[in-house]
């Protein structure tokens, strides 16, 4: 049975989502294939009020990438470290050569897709 779009919007406004993180393959459903080493860290990530059956980042986090990385998918978190892998998304791949910053510019969650 599928959910009304009042219930996927009160599922992602109850979602616990804070943290973005970075990774060089797939992390499935645990997380797995995060970046390390250099300066590294996941970063904060707000979004709007569901509409729809969606959210849609309401900031641009800033992620710190080390040299000789390759930024192939984000996790969406509910902690700065530890914490439960919620949603991931495939992204084109972003070679850092020398480290750098990969921006997410906007990310939107949707449960229609």
């Amino acid at each position: 049975m599928p959910f009304t779009t009042a219930g996927k919007n009160i599922m992602l406004d109850a979602s616990t989502i804070t943290h973005v993180s970075a990774h060089d393959g797939a992390p499935g459903d645990t997380g797995a294939n995060e970046i390390s080493g250099g300066s590294y860290a996941r970063q904060s990530i707000t979004f709007s009020s569901a509409a729809s059956g969606a959210i849609d980042s309401s900031n641009q986090p800033v992620i710190p990438i080390p040299s000789g990385t390759t930024v192939a998918h984000l996790g969406f978190w509910t902690a700065s470290s530890g914490g439960t892998c919620v949603a991931t998304a495939d992204v084109t791949d972003e070679v850092f050569a020398s480290a750098g910053n990969y921006t997410v510019t906007d990310a939107d969650l949707d449960l229609n897709a």
